[in-house]
């Protein structure tokens, strides 16, 4: 009989693997993740070097890091959708040979051109291998188990996100600062070929074959793009300088356009009996909907709170990309160990963890602008690495915990593509979230660089980037108690 998604506790441990075979697997799929967020976070320090080296300009050294983010995007739903119904491990062996390819073709690019088509590449790439890691732990594991999985994988990683930067400035300082950064896509070659051949080695055939023909709902995914890129495009272009095109907003009005007719063309195409990209039927769960609502404004703000920080302490302090970077080893360090005690704690805890974790982010934003605004220079990034500490015992309280949670009640059969909805909503709330706190932030520099002290405009410029993080978790704490109180009401605070 197939699984409903009302069930309240589906079973989802469809593959029969020992312990040993299954803890193996899983750690093949979060080095996977791990390198893909690592590659996303660790080409931000690289920027400078890149347009030195081949003369870059603006627009395209932004093409460098909203390029892959935009593809990423792009193809997270519907290579989910192709993993629930086919093979994962072969998506996984695609995926990871597509980026293997791209990263040595990053690494050689004589040019801009190049590099940003190997760029896009390498987010299509990750966007097949990222939902493949949701979907396999959702079918590896049940219960506190389960809990546990995701509370490494949330550990994992947290520590990729937060060590990108450190990475990234330490291999430009080794490699020097024209041709550095190629440093940052050699490295991924060896990694990747590893994890291949372990892939190919142990990972579990995840579906039996299937005579049905592939129902892949092209409409649905043609729609489904262009929803995403007239969503994303305005906000991966925000620079906050005077001379952004304020027409570009005008692109989210075309988002909903396209978003209704999307949404329209999955109903009607699932009550033909098709097999829709997306299964609507998913966000009736409120756990998974405010699930996917609270991650979806967490990392709205706290990439941008990462981000802001090395800005102020690169431009306003002076500091050097590899000490900049050093700041958030303490939020990698604390957020996995965190995250690995919410994993355990969630299945007991519930909600009310999650909730206590992002009023632990939002007393962090809060410590961040005081210390920024009112140390020496010299203590302030020794301050800021203390509160970032802070912030990763909190911040692991949130994405392990609530992942658990949001996939709770969703059946093994889209496992996948519930998987990657969630990475979208992180991938989108990244782009939006930056991208205001960064208009914030550059705004504030643009109005007050003339004639005031640097350290002055950096000040006030942080402070006003941070206003942003701050809405942003306000938004997860909302929708945090809105849930508890659901979950209350229901008499269920657990999974």
């Amino acid at each position: 009989m197939p699984e409903k998604p009302s069930s309240p506790h589906p079973p989802t441990q469809d593959i029969q693997l020992s312990p040993r075979h299954r803890w193996r697997a899983y750690w093949i799929a979060v080095s996977v993740a791990a390198l893909t967020i690592l590659d996303l976070t660790k080409v931000n320090v690289a920027l400078p070097s890149i347009e030195t080296a081949l003369h870059a300009g603006p627009t395209e050294l932004q093409l460098v890091v909203s390029g892959y983010v935009l593809t990423f995007g792009l193809v997270l739903v519907p290579a989910g959708r192709l993993g629930d119904l086919r093979s994962r491990r072969v998506l996984f062996l695609v995926g990871l040979s597509l980026f293997l390819v791209m990263s040595l073709v990053c690494a050689l690019a004589p040019n801009t051109t190049v590099l940003l088509t190997a760029r896009l590449l390498q987010g299509v790439a990750a966007g097949i291998q990222m939902p493949q890691v949701l979907g396999l732990v959702q079918q590896l594991f049940q219960g506190k188990e389960r809990g546990r999985a995701f509370g490494l994988f949330g550990a994992t990683i947290g520590i990729a996100t937060a060590l990108g930067p450190t990475l990234g400035g330490l291999l430009i300082a080794l490699g020097g600062p024209t041709d550095g950064w190629r440093l940052i896509f050699w490295i991924n070659i060896p990694l990747v070929a590893i994890v291949i051949v372990l892939a190919a080695w142990l990972l579990p055939a995840t579906r039996t074959k299937s005579h049905r023909a592939l129902d892949l709902d092209p409409i649905g995914v043609i729609l489904f793009g262009l929803t995403i890129v007239a969503l994303m495009w305005p906000f991966l272009f925000t620079t906050g300088s005077p001379d952004d095109d304020p027409r570009r907003w005008w692109l989210i009005v075309v988002s909903v356009v396209f978003a209704a007719a999307f949404i329209f063309w999955e109903r009607r195409y699932a009550d033909r009996g098709r097999m829709p990209l997306m299964p609507l039927s998913i966000f009736s769960l409120s756990s998974y909907r405010n699930g996917i609502l609270i991650s979806t404004a967490y990392f709205s703000a706290v990439p941008a709170m990462f981000l802001l920080g090395t800005l102020f302490l690169q431009g306003g302090l002076g500091l050097e990309p590899v000490f900049a970077g050093m700041v958030t080893i303490g939020f990698a360090v604390a957020s996995a160990g965190s995250s690995w005690v919410g994993g355990n704690l969630v299945t007991r805890l519930g909600r009310p963890l999650v909730v206590v974790g992002i009023l632990g982010m939002v007393v962090t934003a809060g410590a961040l602008a005081v210390v920024a605004l009112t140390t020496p220079a010299e203590w302030t990034p020794w301050a800021m690495a203390g509160v970032m500490i802070f912030g990763g015992l909190a911040g692991g309280l949130v994405i392990s915990p609530n992942q658990t949670l949001t996939l709770a009640d969703i059946p093994v059969s889209s496992g996948g593509v519930a998987g990657s909805v969630g990475q979208l909503g992180q991938r989108i709330g990244t782009a939006v979230g930056t991208a205001i706190a960064l208009a914030l932030f550059y705004a504030t520099v643009y109005r007050e660089q003339d004639g005031r002290d640097t350290l002055v405009v950096f000040h006030d410029a942080y402070a006003s980037g941070l206003i942003a993080v701050g809405v942003f978790l306000g938004l997860a704490l909302i929708v945090g108690v809105v849930d508890l109180a659901g979950r209350a009401r229901r008499g269920s605070q657990t999974p």
